[in-house]
């Protein structure tokens, strides 16, 4: 059974940064492209920053671009999403996901709880 778990969510002021976690188990991680998905009320769900299996490739939205760093570690079936010069729309439920698809895609075969992040302005 495959689950993924989220950590590192809260509420933090503009500009602030935030560090999300996500611990996988029952897959071969390594083989898994990872990624983080956010979805706010009445706003469309957007993929934020995905990383390859290798973690040597990685895939930013335009709106987070330079601001958030996507990192994984295959060793402790763990990716992470570091967020930096938070802003008030940013604020959103974030979502991990796992996908047995190539980085370009934004489709997902698993997915973690959520975790909410709040930025005050």
């Amino acid at each position: 059974q495959v689950q993924l778990v989220e950590s590192g969510g809260g509420l933090v002021q503009a500009g602030g940064s935030l560090r999300l976690s996500c611990a996988a188990s029952g897959l071969t991680f390594s083989s898994y492209t990872m990624g983080w998905f956010r979805q706010a009320p009445g706003k469309e769900r957007e993929s934020v920053a995905r990383i390859s299996g290798s973690g040597l490739t990685t895939y930013y939205a335009d709106s987070v671009e330079g601001r958030f760093t996507i990192s994984r570690d295959n060793a402790k079936n763990t990716v992470y999403l570091q967020m930096n010069s938070l802003k008030p729309e940013d604020s959103a439920v974030y979502y991990c996901t796992a996908a047995w698809k190539p980085l370009l895609s934004d489709e997902s075969d698993y997915r973690g709880q959520g975790t909410q992040v709040t930025v005050s302005s």
